[in-house]
């Protein structure tokens, strides 16, 4: 993997599988598919893109769910002079992450068609490529309306280059539609990083609706192998998820944000892991997540302490887990 002036490149070794088995043999998996057919919407007609927007304008009194409030909590770094600016730049590098780890899902899914064995997953695949293909183009376009942008997260970049990178195509399923794409649906059904502006606010309702076919994608693909993996191949899959979960809590730290506008970083960085808004907003995001790896049979003792060391389990998950 190495990063290049305009992106990032990974090599890789995969086995493409064809399959000559052209029967349906989930039909769980075929009905997401005919509903991911007739759910098909256009970024470029379906959405009202002619609100204006204006970066650096007042923005009104109006709190969301994401742990950032409209009114500057007495513990943040951020001076009051520069709170207006601050949420901002939250948004920008909000919309901006997702724009890449769009781009993420659409590379990770066109690998899954490459070497998933079923046709059924093949399908369905294919399917979420288009979406993927209509993701990023509903955010680049929107990230060039806002005017203002933000590289992708270091973080988020080596949880994507581990994940296409990956010949395992289970472990491709793990990393973007259980823990990439279920950190993507939480956030979009959380409300976004703001609700000031209409038009972000169409974009995440529309892609929310991809996002949860997609996780339901990944949940049926992946239920009961876990019976067929050797322990060595269950440690290897329990190492994966520890290391997708470490990159994902650690890329709401926002070192970005905090340089762009000339603040302690370590200031910031202990704010966004000591304030309460922005704590119970990650266990709120990684919630469903820990949900579906439970469902899936691959939570361990040893995985759900991990997660309660990242401090990203809800006082309910840690207290099921004591009893």
């Amino acid at each position: 993997m190495s990063i290049t002036p305009d992106g990032l490149a990974v090599e890789s070794a995969v086995v493409t599988t064809f399959t000559w088995d052209y029967t349906s043999k989930d039909p769980k998996l075929r009905a997401l598919y005919e509903k991911g057919k007739a759910a098909q919407w256009n970024a470029a007609t379906d959405i009202d893109w002619s609100p204006e927007l204006h970066f650096g304008a007042p923005l009104p009194e109006v709190d969301d769910v994401t742990g950032l409030s409209s009114r500057r909590p007495p513990n943040c770094p951020v001076p009051p002079e520069l709170w207006n600016a601050y949420r901002w730049e939250y948004h920008s590098w909000m919309t901006s992450q997702f724009l890449h780890g769009e781009q993420g899902a659409l590379l990770a899914t066109s690998r899954l068609v490459e070497t998933v064995p079923d046709l059924d997953d093949k399908l369905y695949a294919a399917s979420q490529v288009t979406d993927e293909a209509r993701h990023v183009e509903a955010f680049s376009r929107y990230v060039q309306r806002l005017g203002s942008s933000y590289p992708i997260n270091p973080a988020l970049r080596t949880l994507l280059g581990n994940v296409v990178s990956e010949r395992r195509w289970d472990i491709i399923y793990l990393g973007m539609q259980i823990i990439v794409e279920g950190l993507a649906l939480a956030v979009f059904r959380l409300g976004h990083a703001t609700t000031f502006d209409p038009v972000i606010r169409q974009i995440t309702d529309l892609v929310a609706r991809d996002e949860a076919r997609h996780v339901a994608f990944g949940v049926l693909a992946l239920e009961g192998l876990q019976d067929q993996l050797t322990s060595r191949e269950r440690a290897e899959r329990e190492e994966f998820i520890k290391e997708a979960s470490l990159l994902m809590s650690r890329r709401f730290r926002m070192e970005e944000v905090w340089q762009r506008m000339d603040l302690d970083v370590a200031a910031g960085v202990e704010y966004v892991l000591t304030d309460s808004a922005m704590r119970d907003f990650r266990r709120l995001m990684f919630a469903k997540i820990f949900s579906n790896l439970t469902r899936l049979g691959l939570v361990s003792d040893e995985l759900r302490a991990h997660f309660q060391e990242l401090a990203l389990l809800r006082p309910g998950q840690v207290r099921a887990w004591r009893r």
